[in-house]
């Protein structure tokens, strides 16, 4: 199946007071580039990731970028109980030093105990680093699979595109082919109408020379070759769309010896109707490079 290197897709999750949101993006080039955005402090997230990355893909711009959110609100109080001691202690001393001098106080409320610095400490999450590491690295295993998916669906409606370029430059080949068989007799008139000039110019000219440079002018001008390069190319490009591996860089490398045999067919083309159907082989051509830069 044509993978595209294009794709996008994005994931969130939660875990205890920890949340996370993935965003993963793609777009093609030459080689794999991995470009990360992770937070800190969680061991052996970033080797995972790029592991699985390379194992998954050989060719793309993949950006990947992770943000983590704790909720405090879901974390539970603690107290420190020896500054509870010491403001409790406090708390007495005051009441006795205010009976003694006959001054009479309210008594304090949990809440103005609470108050006080130091007595109240924000629980710890149970959630740490260590024990997020694996949560993340399984979802971020199905991400790839979006990401993945997206890939696929992408590249099918690629191969679906160069499928009909294809076509299209089958179809050309094949009028290329009758344009070329057409103007056969014209060829054989220009070359009796060059020999004649030849000859009455210059009647001494050994005949054996006249002959191979005839040779020369007709083969210059046979596009036979040029034609069933073109046919091979289709097959073989055909051939590659059906190769479950990726075959990107070798579709890449037909697609410049496709649009070599077009300029060599409209080289030797001497007509009017054939080089107008190398230029339009040339430009079906120029459409194929373009789709399949996308192309895994």
């Amino acid at each position: 199946m044509t993978h595209s290197m294009t794709a996008f897709a994005n994931r969130t999750g939660q875990s205890g007071a920890t949340s996370w949101t993935w965003e993963i993006r793609g777009v093609n080039a030459r080689g794999l580039d991995i470009r990360l955005r992770l937070p800190d402090g969680i061991d052996g997230l970033e080797a995972a990731i790029r592991s699985e990355l390379t194992k998954r893909y050989s060719r793309g711009n993949i950006t990947l970028s992770l943000r983590l959110a704790r909720d405090d609100s879901a974390q539970a109080l603690a107290l420190d109980a020896a500054q509870l001691d010491r403001v409790l202690a406090a708390l007495e001393q005051v009441q006795e030093r205010a009976f003694a001098m006959g001054v009479t106080l309210a008594q304090p409320t949990p809440a103005d105990v609470l108050a006080q610095r130091g007595v109240v400490l924000q629980g710890r999450n149970d959630d740490d680093s260590s024990g997020l590491a694996p949560i993340l690295i399984a979802d971020f295993n199905a991400l790839l699979d979006d990401f993945t998916s997206m890939r696929a669906s992408e590249g099918a409606a690629l191969e679906a595109v160069t499928r009909d370029q294809l076509a299209q430059i089958d179809a050309l080949t094949k009028q290329a082919a009758i344009a070329a068989a057409a103007r056969k007799d014209q060829t054989k008139a220009n070359l009796k109408s060059a020999l004649l000039r030849v000859v009455d110019a210059a009647p001494d000219v050994d005949e054996g020379r006249i002959a191979q440079e005839l040779a020369l002018i007709a083969v210059k001008t046979d596009v036979t070759e040029e034609l069933d390069r073109l046919r091979a190319h289709i097959t073989a490009a055909h051939a590659l769309l059906d190769d479950p591996k990726p075959v990107g860089r070798k579709l890449d490398f037909l697609s410049q010896e496709f649009n070599r045999e077009a300029n060599t067919l409209c080289s030797k083309a001497q007509s009017t109707e054939l080089t107008a159907i190398g230029l339009d082989l040339k430009a079906v051509i120029d459409q194929l490079r373009e789709q399949i830069q996308n192309v895994e």
